[in-house]
């Protein structure tokens, strides 16, 4: 719940940044400006609106803090929305017999997401926790890069096909082909960035994302109880920007294991495969930086990639990923 739920990720992050700039300075605080300009609502309505108001136009997502599969999510650009959406008790039409106000977090759109083919998208990136304290921490070398179904464009905020990308939404699109689908492996995003880019902006990218999966597990290290016989496999979104800027825009508990295509389910399945031999529950495995597609990126301290110890890109410590360079492994 304080990472997966859109408003607990919030704080946490929030109070994280503080911590920082006490005790780190601030270059390390901004570190963590990896999440859009984000409010609670309905207990932060007024900041919201202060904040709205110094930049009209412009376009703010709101997103309810407990779903998922994109349900009960709009665009608007108009106070009068909010202020309707508020009148109405902070509930949609569904909700109106509900005696509980459903929590929303209200966040600045990323109105320049990067485009291929002229279409959004955002990736999904598996991180297993094996523990909180000590933090120890994997990242799946491989994953998935969501399209959405229709050309982006600012002109139509209601259109979902266009603003979200998720499967559930894209795939009630009526000229959605479910063998086609709307995926790629991030390999293949990274693939084709590298080549639009080179291989020196792609790996500030790449390190950048892993900067964003370090810094938000470690701003909930403290609050999330430790328990040595569970573990915790979560699903982070990521959407890139047209200055290869990474942004978080929320992480998934229990994601879904649920598979597409057939290249979705061999991608799900070696994921549980290799997720319960990293949970290595008999010890054997102990000291291994890789595990199946698994990484080890944190284990009560940094774990660097290597042959470099040390290094930083872009002011960010290159963490022991491989993200998008996944390769199958003989074996554990």
């Amino acid at each position: 719940m304080e990472l997966s739920w859109k408003n607990y990720l919030v704080k946490n992050l929030k109070r994280f940044w503080k911590q920082l700039e006490r005790e780190a300075g601030k270059l390390e605080a901004a570190r963590c400006d990896f999440f859009p300009k984000t409010f609670e609502l309905p207990l932060e309505y007024h900041l919201f609106v202060e904040e709205f108001r110094k930049k009209p136009g412009t376009t703010w997502i709101m997103k309810p803090v407990g779903r998922s599969q994109g349900k009960g999510i709009f665009l608007f650009r108009k106070l009068k929305d909010i202020f309707d959406w508020k009148m109405n008790g902070g509930c949609t039409n569904e909700q109106k017999d509900e005696t509980q106000v459903e929590t929303y977090v209200v966040q600045r759109y990323i109105e320049n997401p990067y485009l291929i083919g002229g279409r959004k998208f955002d990736l999904r990136v598996y991180i297993l926790v094996i523990s909180y304290s000590p933090l120890k921490a994997w990242l799946y070398r491989d994953g998935f890069t969501r399209f959405s179904s229709m050309r982006f464009t600012l002109n139509s905020i209601d259109d979902h096909y266009v603003h979200l990308t998720n499967v559930a939404v894209q795939k009630t699109e009526p000229d959605y082909d479910p063998e086609k689908g709307c995926k790629w492996m991030i390999q293949q995003l990274r693939q084709y960035l590298t080549a639009r880019h080179g291989t020196g902006l792609v790996e500030v990218l790449f390190v950048d994302m892993g900067n964003i999966f370090i810094k938000s597990l470690q701003s909930v290290q403290k609050v999330i109880i430790s328990d040595k016989r569970r573990f915790e496999l979560y699903g982070y979104d990521i959407l890139i920007d047209q200055d290869l800027k990474p942004w978080l825009l929320e992480v998934n508990a229990s994601p879904s294991l649920a598979a597409s295509s057939q290249e979705d389910y061999e991608l799900k399945c070696h994921l549980l495969e290799d997720t319960l031999h990293a949970v290595d529950m008999e010890g054997r495995l102990t000291g291994k930086k890789r595990i199946g597609g698994f990484d080890l990126i944190w284990n009560d301290g940094p774990v660097s990639r290597g042959g470099n110890l040390g290094a930083l890109v872009n002011g960010n410590f290159v963490a022991n990923t491989h993200l998008g360079m996944y390769s199958p492994s003989a074996g554990t």
